[in-house]
């Protein structure tokens, strides 16, 4: 059996070819040798590869464009290691900007030790609510999808971390308006990219379409703006992961459907505007 150094030395080789980058093979190897973290190749490249006939199998996915964390089916969110395949999309850093952010803001309207009831609307692998729920332990949280696969994959995600997240089906508001429950705080990441030109190529060929691309005759922002008054008993913070390219468009719709609400668009780390949070009194 080769080296793990060897094996790495030779997929970066291969890997260069095809734009494969040397933290996705690190990671790789780590997975199939059972390190907790990729830099342990690096400690252990003198030992024995382990499970090369597997990572072999895996590699020619990794060369064919395939995310490394459907082929190991794992993402690292917020120091949680979640299981995800293609059902659901791979979370990305810029909602955990999104939970940072709404971590700083929320003292601005309310006390977080309170029980505030707090909806996920678009779970998908339950990485919101389940981080939310691990910084805000007295959140009631629930999360919502219309996919039952990816429902599925939230409750066994929460289960790992024995965390309690209501989940529930249905499109944006729906299950809370059929359910009668009232919401303090809304928090999404809903379909929102409209060019689809600007999408890489291994998201179109792998990544759920349906949790990728705006709607603009039917999309969840308007869909919860339109009914946020039947989900609200006192005042109701929103807070969404947006476009770079939607702000006035959100801001039309919530001219069209809010009242007594002021709203503030947020910037992520490269300076392009990707949160919208909106209180209504």
């Amino acid at each position: 059996m080769p080296s793990i150094f060897e094996v790495y030395s030779n997929a970066l080789e291969v890997g260069k070819e095809k734009d494969v980058y040397s933290n996705d093979i690190r990671a790789l190897i780590a997975y199939d040798n059972g390190f907790s973290e990729p830099i342990d190749v690096l400690y252990n490249r003198d030992k024995e590869m382990q499970n090369l006939q597997e990572f072999s199998s895996q590699f020619a996915r990794l060369l064919d464009g395939e995310p490394l964390e459907y082929i190991i089916n794992q993402a690292t969110f917020l120091h949680h290691k979640l299981y995800v395949d293609n059902n659901v999309l791979i979370p990305r850093g810029e909602t955990e900007e999104l939970i940072a952010t709404l971590s700083e803001k929320i003292t601005d309207y309310y006390d977080p030790r309170n029980y505030l009831v707090c909806a996920d609307i678009g779970t998908g692998s339950g990485a919101i609510a389940l981080c939310l729920k691990s910084l805000f332990p007295n959140w009631i949280l629930l999360a919502s999808d219309t996919s039952k696969a990816a429902l599925e994959i939230a409750k066994k995600n929460f289960s790992t971390y024995n965390e309690r997240v209501e989940t529930l089906e249905g499109k944006s508001l729906e299950p809370y308006i059929e359910g009668k429950i009232n919401l303090d705080i809304i928090i999404s990441n809903p379909p929102y990219i409209r060019n689809r030109e600007e999408v890489q190529d291994s998201v179109k060929r792998f990544e759920p379409e349906s949790a990728l691309y705006l709607k603009e005759d039917n999309n969840v922002y308007e869909d919860i703006f339109r009914n946020y008054k039947k989900v609200k008993k006192g005042t109701l913070l929103m807070a969404f992961e947006i476009g770079y390219d939607l702000e006035d468009y959100l801001k039309e719709l919530m001219a069209k459907y809010l009242e007594d609400y002021e709203y503030e668009f947020g910037q992520d780390l490269n300076g392009l505007t990707r949160f919208l949070f909106v209180f209504c009194h």
